[in-house]
């Protein structure tokens, strides 16, 4: 069975994941090919190889243009001061910028020519972040709706990530607990303490651990793709390690920012071999009392 594990020491985002991914083997233009099965404008992909404390890594970025092509900068994701720092948000609350609602981005997900696996895993981990951003504010499913900006991101990570899993052929996911780090994050509605709303709800019965590193080391994108994927969280399961992929996330921190993972194989006993085996050690044990 073909695995990999998650050790997420500096947290997860979506981009990390993607980095990740890319890192292990995921061919970038393959990537690329597949997410334009989605009717998506206004967005371009950059992929680079960086360092961080060392380590040679690989950074995964969405970057929004506009018609023209341009990088478009939004003050929504600038760095603001230490300990806060800008996080972004999904609501249902009325902006002037444009933002689509949970169901136009299902619809636009199962409309595309993607395959059923890629469609389902993405459609799980959008509905269990709309939840989350539900709980948050008070409202439906079908009210949550994500602005433009960081509905583009959201949807390019959360669908390459379901695209990158399938490309590399996993069949089951494991991952640690998960480092949440400290101070505050700019929401729409001002600053909040790590973790940010919608986070604290995704992560609800998953183990987590802060520490002093300032930052909010756990998106809620990174939240709902790891909390939707992985079947079980802790340490390193028994395995074989075949490759390590880092996925670099954006900023400098005291620790390395990257999302470390493993990828590798466990081998299955089935019941059948197991009997047999119990059948063929039996007269052997017996002998020997």
């Amino acid at each position: 069975m073909k695995i990999a594990y998650f050790d997420c020491f500096a947290g997860i985002s979506g981009d990390m994941v993607i980095g990740a991914l890319l890192d292990l083997g995921l061919d970038p233009a393959v990537l690329e090919y597949e997410l334009c099965k989605l009717p998506l404008e206004g967005y371009r992909l950059q992929v680079s190889r960086v360092e961080k404390c060392g380590i040679q890594t690989t950074h995964f970025q969405v970057i929004l243009t506009d018609a023209t092509g341009e990088h478009l900068a939004d003050a929504e994701f600038q760095e603001v001061e230490q300990p806060a720092e800008t996080h972004h948000p999904h609501h249902h609350t009325q902006h002037a910028h444009p933002h689509r609602s949970l169901t136009e981005i299902i619809r636009l997900i199962q409309d595309s020519h993607l395959s059923a696996a890629v469609k389902s895993t993405a459609c799980q981990i959008f509905t269990r972040l709309g939840q989350a951003e539900a709980r948050v504010h008070g409202v439906s499913l079908e009210q949550v709706h994500f602005h433009e900006v960081g509905g583009i991101d959201a949807i390019v990570d959360i669908v390459g990530a379901a695209i990158g899993l399938e490309q590399l052929g996993l069949e089951r996911i494991y991952a640690s607990p998960l480092h949440l780090g400290s101070g505050f994050v700019r929401c729409a509605h001002g600053l909040f303490p790590v973790p940010a709303p919608a986070t604290a709800n995704l992560i609800a019965g998953v183990p987590v651990y802060s520490s002093a590193v300032k930052g909010e080391l756990v998106t809620p994108t990174g939240a709902a793709i790891i909390t939707t994927l992985a079947q079980q969280f802790g340490p390193l399961p028994a395995m074989v390690i075949q490759a390590t992929g880092y996925g670099a996330g954006s900023r400098d921190r005291e620790i390395p920012n990257v999302l470390r993972v493993f990828l590798g194989y466990r081998k299955i006993i089935d019941q059948e071999s197991r009997n047999l085996t119990s059948e063929c050690t039996t007269p052997i044990l017996s002998l020997t009392q």
